[in-house]
């Protein structure tokens, strides 16, 4: 691994024309390099969290480059608790990259992936779960995850893990006493309450994962029904503007038709299908075979039927993932069913209730308080659940023995005693300059 305590600097903000750009500079020596290129007041001299104008310049022959503004922090004030500065200049591509160019010239070098948030974990800025936590804030497309990805970086998962390893420290220590002091320590039946209580709440945590997954990565719907049974009209509806084609003709979908959405903050891609009925038609019967294998596919399942025409039989669907939809609830009905929630595209009548119907299929009863954001925590917590259940019932001997591997397990998800491997794992899906 390349060393981490030099100067290293990025462009900050995406690719493209702006009205502002930002290029980061952070290390050992960030101020000296800073002073090399800025031509105004000495950044060396500036205190931290101080602003100042003046011109970025090229090292070697002084030409200005851009006018900026320089914003100075000073060690361990800043956000890898390093020496820091950034340049805020015009947005331009040509700007930025001709002030990476004068600041690598002056002495730092370009950052790596995520360099700058591995800089702020390895300097106790963060933990491994925050840092985690910066990248679905980065990534975040909704909402939800936007508020879920906050809470972590503010901590706020790291502090319940570090309670539970504490209550499970805690246990160890007077079992362990129990077996070097046999007259002092703790009951059997106590610590399996502990454990127990323990087990819960990282089983509530493991709970959250498929929420916190969906949040951040989004979710696929799938509208599926016979032909004029009001797909098209419904996705409309919880889109909120006309995307697809609405026809009283039979067939008139007869290839998928995707559009973005979001509901309570959830990335959604809705789907609306081919009419799945039995047909003679070449093209009409691939639109039918795509349709149920987007059904196979989709997190979610719509299975929308027409209440005000003869109640239809429904075709093979993953019943365990889906909804059943009675439409045109404005109209008198031929059937009901309470397995169906009854809703009206044209008039909006139990549109919400849909919509909050989606919403807990999709999260489930996960609270939002907090939630896994990432497949190594999820697995780092089932390590932990292993051994919990291991430890019920044990021998004080064994029960020890699990409780310290399950007490690894929750250290391992703050990046504690963790490889360097774990390490460069995380950090290989940041952004350059974040």
């Amino acid at each position: 691994m390349r060393s981490l305590r030099d100067p290293i600097c990025a462009i900050a903000t995406p690719p493209g024309k702006a009205a502002i750009g930002v290029v980061r500079l952070s290390g050992e020596g960030a101020l000296e390099v800073a002073a090399r290129v800025f031509r105004g007041k000495d950044p060396r001299r500036l205190p931290g969290g101080r602003f100042t104008l003046g011109e970025v310049v090229d090292p070697k022959t002084g030409e200005a480059i851009d006018q900026a503004l320089l914003l100075v922090f000073r060690a361990p004030r800043s956000y890898t608790g390093e020496d820091a500065a950034e340049f805020q200049t015009h947005g331009s591509p040509a700007v930025l990259r001709r002030v990476l160019e004068a600041l690598v010239q002056a002495g730092a070098r370009v950052a790596g992936p995520g360099e700058f948030t591995l800089r702020a974990y390895l300097n106790g800025r963060m933990d491994l779960a925050q840092a985690e936590a910066v990248l679905a804030l980065v990534e975040a497309e909704g909402d939800l995850a936007r508020r879920q990805a906050l809470r972590g970086v503010s901590g706020a998962l790291s502090e319940r893990i570090r309670r539970l390893a504490d209550r499970l420290l805690d246990l160890l220590a007077h079992v362990q006493a129990l077996l070097d002091y046999p007259e002092e320590g703790v009951e059997p039946h106590r610590a399996e309450g502990v454990i127990r209580e323990v087990l819960e709440e990282v089983q509530a945590l493991l709970a959250s994962s498929r929420a916190g997954r969906l949040a951040q990565k989004g979710a696929r719907l799938a509208l599926i029904g016979a032909p004029n049974a009001g797909k098209s009209s419904l996705l409309n509806a919880l889109l909120g503007y006309e995307r697809a084609l609405v026809s009283p003709v039979p067939g008139t979908t007869r290839d998928y038709l995707e559009a973005p959405l979001e509901l309570f903050g959830i990335p959604l891609v809705a789907v609306d299908t081919a009419g799945v009925r039995d047909t003679e038609d070449p093209v009409e019967r691939a639109g039918v075979e795509r349709a149920l294998r987007i059904a196979e596919e989709a997190d979610l399942v719509l299975y929308v039927a027409d209440r005000s025409k003869p109640r239809p039989e429904p075709p093979p669907l993953p019943w365990e993932r889906t909804l059943k939809v009675a439409t045109k609830a404005d109209l008198p009905p031929l059937w009901e069913d309470p397995e169906y929630l009854a809703v009206s595209s044209r008039t909006g009548e139990g549109l919400w209730a849909l919509k909050e119907a989606i919403r807990k299929r999709l999260l489930g009863e996960a609270s939002e308080a907090v939630w896994l954001l990432s497949e190594r925590q999820v697995e780092a917590l089932e390590r932990a659940k292993a051994h919990l259940e291991e430890a019920l019932g044990a021998p004080e001997d064994l029960m020890g023995l699990s409780l310290e591997e399950a007490v690894g397990a929750l250290n391992a998800l703050l990046g504690l005693e963790v490889g360097e491997e774990v390490v460069e794992r995380v950090f290989r899906n940041f952004c350059v300059g974040k």
